[in-house]
C-alpha cells in the first residue's frame, strides 16, 4: 500500500475536536512552542466576542461577502454552524505554506473538504477521555440551557464518530500530556523521509566509496 502524497511546501495539520475536548488550549500551546507554525485564521459571519481580534481569531465578514467568496471558489471549505458561516480561504492557505507550517482548527465537514484538497495533510482528532467526562465539561461551562447542552453533546458524539478516517487521535485526559502528544505528532512529521529528501540527497549523489 502506498502512502498518501506529501504536499509541497510546509506541513499542513488540521485539528478537529468537539466542544469540551480542549482542542483550543492544545492548539494554542503548539503554536506557542513552534514559531514556524502559523495559524490559519478562518472567515466567519458571526459577530466578534469582546476578547476577539479581527485578523487574529477570525476574519469577521458580512454574509454577503462570505457568499460572494463561495461563488468565486475562494474557499477550500465552508460550513454553517448555529446560523453562522465559517470557512477557510484557499489563497491564504497556499500563501502560508510557502514558507511555514500551518495549523487549522476545523470541524469534521471542513476536515473532509481539506483532505480532498490536500491529500498529504495531517489530520488529528482530539477527544475527551470518556463520554461522562465530555458531558461534565459541557455542563461546566455555566450559563447554557439544558437544551443547548444536549444539542452540543449530541453534536459532539456525531463528530467523534468521524474519528475513523483521521491520521492521529489524541485523548485529552490531562492537558499537558495532550499538548505533548500533539507536539510529538508534529515533530514526527518534520522527520518524514519524504520531507527530508532534499537534505539527504547529497549523501546519495556522492560518487565513490565512503
Amino acid at each position: 500500500m502506498s502512502s498518501s502524497p506529501v504536499p509541497m511546501g510546509g506541513i499542513f495539520i488540521a485539528v478537529t475536536g468537539p466542544s469540551g475536548s480542549g482542542k483550543t488550549s492544545v492548539c494554542k500551546a503548539l503554536l506557542a512552542g513552534f514559531p514556524r507554525i502559523r495559524f490559519s485564521v478562518s472567515l466567519t459571519t458571526r459577530p466578534p466576542r469582546p476578547s476577539e481580534v479581527d485578523g487574529e481569531d477570525y476574519h469577521f465578514v458580512s454574509e454577503a461577502e462570505f457568499r460572494e467568496r463561495i461563488r468565486r471558489g475562494d474557499l477550500i471549505e465552508w460550513a454553517e454552524n448555529y446560523g453562522q458561516l465559517y470557512g477557510t480561504s484557499r489563497e491564504a492557505v497556499e500563501e502560508a505554506l510557502k514558507g511555514n507550517d500551518l495549523l487549522l482548527d476545523v470541524d469534521t465537514r471542513g476536515a473532509r473538504a481539506l483532505k480532498k484538497a490536500w491529500p498529504g495533510g495531517i489530520f488529528v482528532f482530539i477527544v475527551p477521555p470518556s463520554i461522562g467526562e465530555l458531558e461534565r465539561r459541557l455542563r461546566g461551562r455555566g450559563s447554557e440551557t439544558e437544551e443547548t447542552i444536549q444539542r452540543r453533546f449530541d453534536n459532539a458524539l456525531r463528530e467523534i464518530r468521524e474519528i475513523v478516517w483521521y491520521d492521529y487521535v489524541i485523548v485529552n485526559d490531562e492537558l499537558d500530556a495532550a499538548i505533548d502528544r500533539l507536539r510529538a505528532v508534529y515533530l514526527a512529521e518534520t522527520c518524514r523521509r519524504e520531507r527530508m529528501m532534499k537534505q539527504i540527497k547529497p549523501f546519495f549523489d556522492r560518487s565513490g566509496g565512503v
